[in-house]
């Protein structure tokens, strides 16, 4: 991704300068947490950030949105990514969208990694042991793609879902939002509620017109940045692949 985003931000400075207008550079994360706020009203949640790069539990103080606990090696979308090439499944409309569809015909559980350390957790594993089973699985018909994606989701969600939750006890929250590419998957969107409603919370999500990465959510982002910082300056209008969540300052909220 480093090349095409080097080259958008090369177009956005050139755009800024021939019009004459203030370029403000964002965190993309931010981007998407700003964006599910203000689409489902949530107020001050704990946030589930879920995609192809990323998978963070975070929570807002002091003008930070503070990571609570995140993966210690690939995200979560890339888990289920992989895990559909290994099942050659279509990239049409996108990989977990298929398993997600193909989940929902499973049956059985397969014995999978279940891997939180701490607030952390950790997909390489998982990914690397459904490798190694996978043809004997298939070969002798023991479990179906059907099962296996019906299996993945149920680990990896419920995964998810217990750091979350360990995090909204810590800050004593009452609101969970969920953000990201995955987030848009029906499953774990159903397993987050269940998992609100027994700590009588209020479950914040969306589709994919606001999951997936859009210019709206950056603009979002850009704008409330500037009515409270201003312009960023043309030396600092550059591409920082570890930009953190929780290196930016939350100038617009108290």
């Amino acid at each position: 991704m480093g090349a095409p985003l080097t080259v958008t931000a090369l177009i956005a400075r050139t755009v800024a300068q021939i019009y004459n207008k203030p370029i403000v550079a964002v965190n993309h994360c931010i981007g998407h947490i700003e964006m599910g706020r203000l689409i489902t009203g949530s107020v001050n949640p704990t946030v589930l950030y879920v995609s192809g790069g990323n998978t963070q539990v975070i929570a807002y103080s002091r003008q930070r949105y503070r990571i609570f606990g995140e993966t210690i090696d690939i995200a979560v979308g890339n888990c289920l990514d992989r895990f559909a090439r290994l099942l050659k499944l279509s990239n049409d409309p996108s990989p977990g969208y298929n398993i997600e569809q193909l989940a929902k015909k499973g049956t059985k559980l397969a014995p999978l990694p279940y891997v939180v350390k701490g607030m952390d957790v950790s997909f390489s594993g998982i990914l690397s042991y459904i490798e190694e089973h996978l043809s004997g699985w298939l070969n002798s018909k023991e479990f179906t793609p059907e099962d296996l994606c019906f299996s993945l989701q149920e680990t990896v969600f419920a995964m998810l879902i217990e750091i979350t939750e360990r995090a909204m006890a810590h800050v004593k929250s009452s609101e969970v939002l969920i953000v990201g590419g995955v987030g848009c998957n029906e499953k774990l969107q159903d397993m987050m509620k269940v998992m609100c409603e027994e700590r009588n919370a209020v479950l914040h999500a969306t589709d994919e017109r606001f999951c997936i990465d859009n210019g709206v959510m950056i603009a979002v982002a850009g704008l409330l940045q500037y009515k409270t910082q201003g312009h960023t300056s043309w030396a600092e209008t550059t591409c920082v692949q570890r930009y953190r969540t929780d290196d930016v300052h939350i100038s617009w909220r108290e």
